[in-house]
């Protein structure tokens, strides 16, 4: 059950990031441009994320002492802003603004397969699995 409502929640995420525009590089470095020719369309697409999700959030999934589709809900307890945290969200804002496209994108825009959106996918895994063997080299020394 839990497979299968993962698998419906991605492929509704997926459209709604392709109707959206939020998959297109040009659109998304057109709503980073603040100083330059804006295109706020992105802001409303949030905007209507957030104005869907936090009545969901609030009423329902808070209200609930075991979710439906696992054992217990997984909330990150963690508050810490520290320096890997800043680091992290500093490159994600660079790549973000420099390639135009995030995550999300890029692996729903590889069903079109192309050539820069894999280049982009191929090095971001690449980089998770860096990322991941100097944590393990870190937590290997201490």
């Amino acid at each position: 059950m839990q497979a299968v409502v993962s698998l419906i929640a991605g492929v509704l995420f997926g459209l709604g990031m392709m109707v959206s525009g939020m998959v297109d590089p040009a659109k998304v470095i057109g709503f980073l441009d603040i100083a330059g020719e804006w295109d706020p369309s992105l802001a409303f697409v949030m905007g209507g994320a957030l104005a869907v999700f936090m009545p969901f959030y609030w009423l329902v999934i808070r209200r609930r002492s075991t979710p439906t589709c696992a054992a217990d809900f997984k909330l990150s307890t963690n508050t810490t802003v520290d320096k890997k945290l800043i680091a992290g969200a500093s490159l994600f804002g660079l790549g973000w603004g420099m390639a135009g496209i995030c995550p999300g994108p890029a692996l729903t825009s590889l069903s079109g397969g192309q050539l820069p959106i894999v280049i982009f996918t191929l090095s971001m895994l690449v980089g998770f699995g860096v990322i991941t063997k100097l944590d393990r080299t870190k937590s290997a020394i201490k």
